[in-house]
């Protein structure tokens, strides 16, 4: 009972940090057999019981057609706490993937993903579902952070939770704070059933190998696994080059800042302010304009495959010069990348400046539009 106890602990915890379980929350706990998925259906039962928020959990599990699936153990375990283990049949989903595979030695793990994904969001609507609980757990989380440094270039790691605006639905992770061993310790002491996975690819993923190396870290510096926990939420302490990323217009001291920052936030809605002009939408890039070492403009915009829409280019003091520079600049960024390159802009004041780069009023839209 202790490593449960300290897991509902560590599941109050999250639940308090990421804002997890809200009144009448109807959850879709997605279950695969394995230990993880297994206790975490365990250990909702009991949070279910003590928790403030009533909220309502449907287990489900999906059949993607690999060979010698047998859901029939996790059903009895389901309905021993008091649930019906819904089977969902996505059969499918193994003969793409078979067919995707060619002559590679393992299944595409990343089209599985994907597909599993789409099911999971229609069974989630179709069961009235408004949330999602997957079983990741914090070494997942490091696991995959390693993962997207090594092979993605990009220092990223799935959230706690996640909402999809799109289906309506919120993937939640539970056991974003739980150490596997915990989970390890909770299946001997509660006798919690675990079944092996169907997955063929199963001791063969990249996932794995990581694994490896992370128990090669800890053995060799064994505060390391606490501090790659702690490493996952310590904003305050965050200092990366992208701080500093700046987007240079050569030999004008003119450069594009993005708005990563909250200081950079803080000036972009002092200028926004000083200057009149609306904020954002969600979803548009914000940057700051500088001169040098100074402020002197905002700027945001948004990417749609090969179409970029530019909101707004707004400057303190209105110079036709340097808005001709910093605008060459940003066609001539795009164009690099997309192409062909299609660029709106919203109407504003300026309607003639962009005129003179060959802009015309796009019928549909009422924007201004350029293909290059």
């Amino acid at each position: 009972m202790n490593s449960l106890r300290g897991i509902l602990g560590s599941i109050r915890q999250a639940d308090q940090k990421f804002d997890l379980f809200h009144e009448k929350d109807r959850i879709m706990v997605g279950i695969s057999g394995g230990k993880d998925s297994m206790v975490l259906l365990l250990a909702l039962a009991k949070y279910q019981q003590f928790n403030c928020a009533n909220f309502t959990i449907v287990p489900a599990i999906l059949d993607l057609g690999f060979p010698g699936f047998d859901a029939s153990g996790i059903s009895e375990y389901a309905k021993s706490l008091g649930y019906e283990l819904k089977v969902v049949d996505s059969k499918e989903v193994y003969p793409i993937l078979k067919k995707q595979q060619k002559d590679a030695k393992i299944l595409p793990c990343s089209i599985c993903s994907r597909m599993k994904k789409a099911a999971i969001n229609k069974v989630a609507k179709d069961l009235g579902c408004n949330k999602v609980a997957f079983a990741h757990h914090g070494d997942d989380a490091v696991e995959t952070l390693f993962m997207n440094e090594i092979f993605g270039g990009r220092i990223a790691t799935f959230q706690p939770k996640m909402y999809l605006e799109r289906s309506e639905i919120e993937f939640i992770r539970p056991l974003i704070l739980v150490h596997e061993k915990e989970i390890i310790k909770c299946v001997k002491e509660e006798n919690v059933p675990v079944f092996s996975s169907h997955c063929p690819n199963d001791g063969e993923t990249m996932r794995k190998e990581m694994k490896d190396l992370l128990a090669d870290i800890y053995k060799k510096y064994p505060s390391a696994k606490k501090n790659f926990f702690l490493m996952m939420e310590n904003y305050s302490k965050e200092q990366l080059y992208y701080s500093d990323f700046y987007f240079k217009v050569e030999r004008k001291d003119l450069s594009f800042k993005p708005v990563i920052l909250e200081k950079d936030a803080r000036k972009e809605h002092e200028i926004r302010a000083k200057l009149g002009i609306e904020n954002f939408d969600e979803g548009y890039s914000r940057y700051l304009i500088y001169k040098k070492n100074k402020v002197i403009g905002v700027m945001s915009l948004i990417e749609k495959n090969e179409e970029v829409y530019l909101n707004d280019l707004e400057l303190i003091k209105e110079n036709s010069t340097t808005r001709k520079y910093l605008f060459t600049e940003l066609e001539r960024y795009y164009a690099h990348y997309k192409n062909p390159l299609t660029i709106y802009i919203n109407k504003s004041s300026h309607d003639d400046f962009y005129k003179q780069f060959g802009y015309k009023k796009a019928r549909k839209s009422g924007l201004f539009k350029k293909v290059k």
